[in-house]
């Protein structure tokens, strides 16, 4: 199957016209191509998707055997947040970390012990000129990261690195930052930026019922996207209130603007778990590939 047909049957099932198993039936065709790695931006949600069986997990578990295999993972995470700097880790064997409390012990005890990427961090942090980047020895995995990859690939033999963000900087500096990483795709590089289109846990309510203000916030933010209006969503404090109920504070935010930097002429558009959850949680997510 061509790829661009796969991406365009992918939109299909994200609108719920397919199931999953059909959809798994159409991807078969991308399993084992070696071409320039697609790009994605995943809402990852509560932690506990990591280890629970719902329709998110399962989405990634489905993505995890359809996309081609990368030769490492580059995650942009919404909980590696620093402050005047812009950190790579290197290191060999990164930790799992456990970021968060009041969660079930189960939870405390999944471990996402993939290697590291140590060379390609390297090769990352010469690769951009317009910033300094500097080597990082001690992070690890965030559960930003590991709790998408845990049901995306579970045997967790994937080379992985993070690139953290400098709360310090404009949405327009992430996303310039984010252009510089573009040759990382044709180097079997999987970019996965990770967090939250809408993110309010201040308001956030039981049930799936969403705030009206949160809908139209995603709604738009998805019309942006189909359009190709990245200034817009650069620029999304101009929406004023709305955006200040969605986006409060920006780290589960940015990470979209390097998803969607990383964007080329040749991608094809598909979005997955288009739904918001706890009134103020949008876990829409992205899928640019060829």
């Amino acid at each position: 199957m061509h790829r661009r047909k796969f991406i365009t049957e992918s939109a299909v099932m994200a609108a719920g016209i397919l199931s999953l198993n059909e959809f798994s039936s159409l991807a078969a065709g991308l399993k084992g191509e070696q071409q320039r790695m697609p790009v994605m931006f995943a809402g990852h949600g509560s932690p506990m998707n990591a280890i629970e069986d719902n329709e998110f997990s399962r989405t990634w578990k489905q993505l995890g055997k359809t996309l081609p295999r990368p030769k490492a993972i580059l995650c942009i995470s919404a909980h590696w947040m620093t402050s005047g700097s812009t950190f790579v880790t290197v290191m060999d064997k990164p930790q799992t970390i456990h970021d968060f409390g009041g969660f079930p012990q189960e939870l405390f005890a999944a471990q996402y012990p993939a290697p590291g990427a140590a060379t390609l961090a390297q090769e990352t942090i010469a690769l951009v000129e317009k910033t300094t980047l500097q080597p990082n020895h001690d992070w690890g995995l965030d559960h930003g990261c590991w709790s998408v990859l845990l049901p995306m690939f579970p045997k967790a033999d994937i080379p992985v690195f993070q690139l953290s963000l400098d709360l310090n900087k404009s949405p327009q500096w992430h996303y310039d930052l984010a252009l510089q990483l573009k040759s990382l795709r044709e180097k079997g590089v999987l970019i996965i930026g990770s967090g939250n289109i809408v993110h309010n846990l201040g308001i956030m309510k039981w049930g799936d019922t969403a705030y009206d203000w949160a809908l139209e916030f995603d709604h738009w933010s998805k019309d942006c996207i189909s359009s190709g209006n990245h200034q817009a969503l650069i620029d999304y404090s101009k929406k004023g209130k709305v955006a200040q109920l969605a986006i409060p504070t920006n780290e589960h935010y940015l990470p979209l603007l390097y998803t969607l930097a990383l964007q080329d002429k040749k991608d094809q558009l598909s979005f997955f778990n288009e739904k918001t959850v706890m009134g103020s949680v949008s876990m829409r997510s992205v899928l640019l590939s060829e």
